[in-house]
Parts: structure tokens; C-alpha cells; sequence
């Protein structure tokens, strides 16, 4: 498997204030679930060495040797206009919180949402990252990627041990490696319960409403607009950036959904653009976001489409972003819809139960049709040979005695 490089990496030498270096904080951190090395290739990653003073890290190196820098000198994580950590810096700290996130002695599985687990225990996951990264990035943020890494371990081992077709004891014996036995039991028994198989259905239904997937791999959105701007030497915008990961590598679009899309968006925004033209007062940046919200309807909450992760209508859209947002009308629909659709789904869930109901149920009185079918053809039989031994008996009888 092919090293991650650590070569050119910012570091900066800048012990946390109050804090002394301890070599041990980092002796917990992982678990059986993770590989020794990354599999992604990261260069011109800056050390940030404190007091302005920086050097580049040099040669192959694996995650392993971040825990083992010098004391007081952490990898510098620079960030966009919305708060998004960017640069080859940010694909290093992505995997540092995927191993962090993974870590279930300090942020454990037994819980039900990340919502639920302890301010106590995310504040220490923080820690961890802290010690090993300066960042312009904020809490929130990091917080917030933790939680979807605790969240993609979940749904690996849940995919990997809990195996639909074993029994609950079974379940709960398939412990995964490095997973503490009282956690595992716990997920287990809420993944087995109606609450449980609710949440996995609502998950089922919401990725088969997804017409297709980006192509940006592991690299976030935020880091392909970085990139493309530094080698273009102008801003990404929204649209380009969609057409940037909708893309396959021989230019052509990932579906025809996307292909589509890509033309309609291309169309209005020319549209826009002809209207600007004799009104030089209009933002291109605000003819862009009236584009998406035309052709894909507007935002929904707590995201902004071509933006990636934890970036907020608010944040992006500041002051403006109600006129990007569903109105209040188009939100109570919207939740119409959504619960009529759930309705609809709950009976078509129980129609298909009942007709394997009713299914088993003739499956059963046919057998039972078959089975009484047998038997009168065997009491039939057994009466039939019980008068032809009748008559052979009489035959005997009276015949005369010699």
C-alpha cells in the first residue's frame, strides 16, 4: 500500500499556551480499524515552527511519524472565507480526525446519534487534534467532522458484524477487534430495535433519492476550489465547481442526470448574464446563485449546494440568504410532501407485509390441502384393502370342507 507523504508540510513550532509536550498523550489514539499508512499522496505541507517562523517537512513519511514531531511544532492548517480548512495541510488533518473518530475508547459507539455523546468526550478528541495541528479552523468545524467520521466508523462495522442473517445472540458475540464488549451489545440492541430499523429505512430512502455521486474522492470540495484557483489564478464559482466534480477524467459527465443538469445551468447563467449586461450594478457572484436555485430548486437548511461540508446558508449567503431559502410556504409543503411520502411508504411497507402474510398463508393451507389429500387417499386405501381381506376371508369360509 503506497505511503502518504508528509513532504513540504507547514509546521509550526508553537507549543500550546499553558501546555507542556507529553510524547504519551498520543499512545491511545486508533485501533485495530486502522491501517498503518494513507493511501493518498500529500506535498507542500508547511511546519509551522512559532514566532513567524516555518519550514517545510521533507521525504516520505506516514501518520505515524506526525505523532513524532519535534516538541512544540504542529502541522499549520490554513482555512477559506468560510471557515473550511483548505490546502494540502487539510488532506493530512482529514485523515488525522478519521483515526481520532475511530478512537471508541474516547468516543464510543453506544451512542445513539452525535448529538448524544458527552461535550466531555468530543473535548477530548479535540485536544487530540490540537496537539498535533495549528488551525485557523474553528471548533465548531472540527467537531462537526469528527462527528461524520464517528459516523462512517458506525456504519462500517455495522456493515461489516451486524449480519442480517444471524440471530440476536449472534449479534452480539460478533464483537469487531479493538470494540469494547458493553458497546458493542449496546449499538447492537438499538440497531435491533423498531426505533433502529426505523432510522436505517429513513437512511435507505434518502440515498435512493440521490440521482448521483461527485468525483471528488476523498478530496473535499473545498480543496478542488483551492487548487483550481491557485492554478488559474482566478475565483472558482459554484457552477464551475459543480461541472469540476461532476466530471469523469476523459471530460465526459459522471450521468446523464448530471449532464443535464450541467447544460441547464449553463443556459440560465447565459440567460443572466445577457439580462447584467446593460446593468452594471448586478453581483456575477448573485447571477450564479440564482442559477442553482433555479434549475435545483432552493437551499435546503444547514447546507449550501457546491460548497461541501458545514458550510450554512447564513455563513455562505450572509444577510441575502432568505431569498435562497425555501419561503415559509414552500418549507410547510416541502414537509407536507415529506410526510405524505413516509405515509406512503408505510403503507406500501405494510401491504407487501400483508401480502407475505396472506402469501404464507396459502403457502401453508395448500400443504395442509395436500397433506389431508394424502391421507384420505391413504385411509381409502387401507379401507380398500381392509374389504378385499374381508371377502377373502368369506371366500374361505365357504368354501366346502373336503
Amino acid at each position: 500500500m503506497p505511503r502518504r507523504k508528509l513532504s513540504d508540510l507547514r509546521i509550526v513550532q508553537a507549543p500550546r499556551e499553558g501546555e507542556e509536550t507529553n510524547d504519551d498523550d498520543l499512545s491511545g489514539i486508533g485501533s485495530s480499524q486502522v491501517p498503518e499508512t494513507v493511501p493518498e499522496t500529500v506535498e507542500n505541507i508547511e511546519i509551522d515552527g512559532g514566532n513567524g517562523r516555518t519550514r517545510k517537512s521533507r521525504g516520505r513519511t506516514t501518520l505515524n511519524e506526525l505523532y513524532n514531531l519535534p516538541a512544540g511544532e504542529r502541522v499549520k492548517v490554513s482555512r477559506n472565507d468560510v471557515g473550511q480548512p483548505i490546502g494540502a495541510e487539510a488532506g493530512v488533518l482529514g485523515s488525522y480526525l478519521g483515526i481520532v473518530a475511530r478512537n471508541h475508547a474516547i468516543l464510543p459507539i453506544n451512542y445513539e446519534s452525535w448529538r448524544q455523546m458527552p461535550n466531555g468526550n468530543k473535548n477530548q478528541a479535540l485536544e487530540l487534534v490540537k496537539d498535533k495541528f495549528s488551525l485557523e479552523v474553528s471548533d465548531d468545524y472540527l467537531k462537526n467532522a469528527l462527528g461524520k467520521k464517528w459516523r462512517d466508523s458506525k456504519s462500517f462495522l455495522k456493515k461489516t458484524y451486524f449480519k442480517k442473517d444471524l440471530t440476536l445472540q449472534e449479534k452480539l458475540q460478533n464483537i469487531p477487534p479493538g470494540i469494547m464488549r458493553h458497546q458493542w451489545e449496546d449499538a447492537v440492541r438499538f440497531w435491533s430495535s423498531k426505533k433502529g430499523e426505523d432510522r436505517e429505512r429513513v437512511g435507505v430512502t434518502s440515498r435512493q433519492k440521490q440521482k448521483f455521486t461527485h468525483t471528488a474522492g476523498s478530496k473535499s470540495f473545498a480543496r478542488l476550489a483551492n487548487e483550481e484557483q491557485i492554478t488559474t489564478g482566478t475565483s472558482i464559482g459554484r457552477i464551475k465547481l459543480f461541472d469540476i466534480t461532476h466530471t469523469k477524467k476523459d471530460g465526459s459527465p459522471i450521468t446523464p442526470e448530471a449532464a443535464e443538469i450541467m447544460e441547464k445551468l449553463r443556459e440560465k447563467k447565459t440567460e443572466y448574464e445577457a439580462t447584467a449586461s446593460t446593468n452594471g450594478s448586478v453581483n456575477m457572484e448573485e447571477i450564479e446563485n440564482q442559477v442553482i436555485v433555479d434549475v435545483l430548486g432552493p437551499e435546503r437548511y444547514g447546507r449550501v449546494r457546491c460548497q461541501g461540508s458545514f458550510v450554512t446558508p447564513t455563513k455562505y449567503f450572509g444577510a441575502n440568504s432568505s431569498q435562497y431559502m425555501p419561503s415559509q410556504s414552500q418549507s410547510s409543503q416541502a414537509e407536507v410532501n415529506r410526510l405524505k411520502q413516509q405515509l406512503s411508504q408505510f403503507q406500501a411497507e405494510v401491504a407487501a407485509r400483508e401480502a407475505e402474510r396472506e402469501r404464507k398463508e396459502a403457502e401453508r393451507e395448500a400443504r395442509e390441502a395436500e397433506r389431508d389429500a394424502r391421507e384420505a387417499e391413504r385411509e381409502a386405501a387401507h379401507k380398500k384393502l381392509q374389504e378385499q381381506f374381508a371377502e377373502m376371508m368369506a371366500m374361505l369360509q365357504n368354501q366346502p370342507k373336503k
